[in-house]
This record gives C-alpha cells, structure tokens and sequence, in this order.
C-alpha cells in the first residue's frame, strides 16, 4: 500500500470525524517529528496499539478492500498487571464501495455502533468447530432486541445503530451503495491485532508500505523507541 493512499484516507476520515461531531484524543494528531520526541510516559499508546490503522490486508486493493481507524484506548491481555483495562473503544471509517473480509474474534466480543454517514451492513454467520462458515440461524442483538436470521443475512445499521458481536461471530462490513462513507464506532473487550483475528480466506492484517511520499501520521506499529 502506498503511504499517500494512507495519508489520503487518514485525512479523509479526519473530516468525517469533524462533520459527525467527534472529538479524538490529542497523541491522534501528533506527526512523524512530534513522535520523536515522546518519553517512556506515552508506553500505553506504543504498547497497546492506539492511534491510527490503515490497511488494505496486503491485498493492495485499498478503494475496494480495506479499513481506516483509530484505537482510542485499549488494555493489554499480555501485559495485565501494566494495563488493567478490560475493555477498547475505535473509530472507524469504511468508504462507500469498500468492503472488509470475513472474519470472527475468539476472545474479543465488541459492540459495533453507525456513528454517522451512511448504512453499513454485516453479514453474520456462525462458526463451526473447524472455522468454516455454519448453515445455523444467527442469534443478533441489536439496540436491546434479540432476533434470530438465517445464516449469511446481511443485517443493516443505520446512524445510531448498533449490534452486538460474539465470540465466533463471523462478520464483514459492506456499506449500502449509494449511501456515502460510514463513521463507525467499536466499544469491546480488549483488542488484540495481532492475535484475535481469524479470517475465513487467509490474508494479512497490517499493510507492506510503499514509500512514495512523506507520512502525514505514524501508524500504530510504527512508533519510534521511548528516548527515556
């Protein structure tokens, strides 16, 4: 992925952010060379994984496959004793057209919430033993209703919206064509990157960047060493 597709789709979320009405933490809009200069008290946002995520799981297809988001604040499963939040919050953004695999989270159950913008649909299934797609009708959990679907329905959130994601629930994100870009907001368990999730079809989660401009924002695996 090039970094000016990044740069350009960090910008462009950063106005969906304002028109809805957000507020994001500060270290959000730190640059390259303000980064430089942050100490071991900022170790919470390196280890953990806060700030930016862009990626296009390696696909290189970033306008039709891919996501942008913020980790606004996370705890750590490996570092417990450090970081004693059981719980994370993102921002994220899909664009009209773009879609977001197949996938499901074995410890992490989140909360997906339409913030503003258009619709965003999400096709649910279950789980088998064996990490194939179940032919079971699919308990949802939506705004304090519970309902059941057939596998591989496509439920529809619009803003204000929010459904409920259980442990093997798979899940993708698509939005409703001709609706505009979503402003989508995730409140969980602790999230783990690198870890919980399990796509149905292999394929990576942080992007290989190619260099071709200057980075606007530092991703969050790319945070330079505490100086102290």
């Amino acid at each position: 992925m090039k970094r000016s597709e990044i740069n350009e789709a960090i910008i462009e979320m950063e106005d969906l952010i304002r028109e809805h009405g957000f507020e994001i933490p500060p270290f959000c809009n730190w640059t390259p060379a303000e980064w430089e200069d942050k100490g071991s008290e900022y170790d919470e946002i390196r280890d953990n994984m806060l700030g930016w995520d862009i990626t296009d799981y390696g696909l290189n297809d970033f306008a039709h496959t891919g996501f942008s988001l913020i980790t606004i604040r996370n705890g750590n499963q490996k570092l417990k004793e450090k970081y004693v939040k059981p719980y994370a919050e993102k921002l994220l953004m899909v664009r009209d057209g773009q879609h977001a695999p197949m996938h499901y989270h074995a410890y992490k159950m989140e909360d997906i919430i339409n913030r503003g913008g258009g619709n965003i649909l999400i096709t649910v299934y279950n789980s088998t033993e064996d990490g194939q797609l179940a032919d079971t009708d699919v308990k949802v959990t939506q705004d304090g209703r519970t309902y059941w679907v057939p596998a591989g329905t496509a439920v529809r959130l619009t803003p204000g919206e929010s459904i409920t994601i259980y442990q093997y629930l798979y899940h993708d994100f698509n939005v409703e064509p001709g609706t505009g870009a979503v402003l989508l907001g995730e409140v969980s368990m602790c999230n783990d990157d690198n870890t919980d999730n399990f796509f149905y079809e292999p394929i990576g989660r942080f992007p290989a960047i190619e260099e071709d401009v200057p980075a606007y924002r530092l991703l969050c695996n790319e945070y330079p060493a505490a100086k102290n």
